[in-house]
């Protein structure tokens, strides 16, 4: 299930080759398999610029087994209604790549759908993809108060215009994805619904329970 999801920053202190990186395909060329990579994340180019000339044992902090990320409650956000409420999101690899998306019941977590993946895609497109079949299925079982929780700022504005803005050329390997993204705005025309789409908080309450866990 973000603008879409905020720009992260990405240092890697040990690994196939130390350094900042702006996405996290690049990083991920440089950790992955590879024994005691240290890599983390940074919201800024400039915390992670500080970040990788410092001792990486200073911001990595490993979690006891079972132990969540800390969430920041803030009265004035609120917490999120759990009951009657569908998650969805989505995940690509790198900026654009293979990218699949789902939903997932809150109060249960039960997972609802899950679709891809998709051989040339983006997050947003994704994102949007979910919104949308989140919507269809709700209406068609007439689900008509149920909240749709989303990530994605970018999407939420896609799906209200009834319309996207993408980059992303159309070519042989993602022929299919575009019948899908002309059939979500198909749907969007021709069909009401009565379902909140509400952002969720990451910074507040952790990663939206439909996220695939890969970041």
């Amino acid at each position: 299930m973000a603008g879409s999801k905020k720009k992260k920053f990405y240092v890697v202190w040990a690994g196939g080759t130390p350094g900042v990186y702006t996405t996290w395909a690049e990083c991920q060329k440089h950790v992955q398999g590879v024994k005691g990579a240290k890599y983390k994340s940074f919201d800024s180019l400039k915390e992670a610029e500080v970040a990788f000339k410092g001792n990486p044992a200073e911001y990595i902090v490993k979690k006891k087994a079972g132990e969540k990320p800390k969430k920041i409650y803030d009265p004035s956000v609120g917490l999120p209604i759990m009951n009657n409420s569908l998650a969805v999101d989505a995940a690509c690899s790198g900026a654009r790549g293979p990218m699949e998306y789902r939903g997932v019941w809150l109060e249960t977590g039960q997972q609802l759908f899950i679709q891809g993946p998709y051989e040339d895609g983006t997050n947003n497109i994704g994102e949007f993809l979910g919104i949308v079949h989140a919507l269809a299925y709700l209406k068609q079982h007439k689900y008509d108060q149920t909240i749709v929780y989303t990530d994605s700022r970018t999407a939420m504005k896609w799906v209200r215009d009834k319309k996207i803005k993408t980059t992303l050329d159309k070519n042989e390997k993602n022929a299919q994805l575009f019948v899908m993204i002309d059939r979500a705005i198909k749907w969007l025309e021709t069909n009401t619904y009565m379902n909140p789409i509400r952002k969720w908080e990451t910074k507040h309450w952790g990663e939206i329970p439909a996220d695939f866990g890969r970041k």
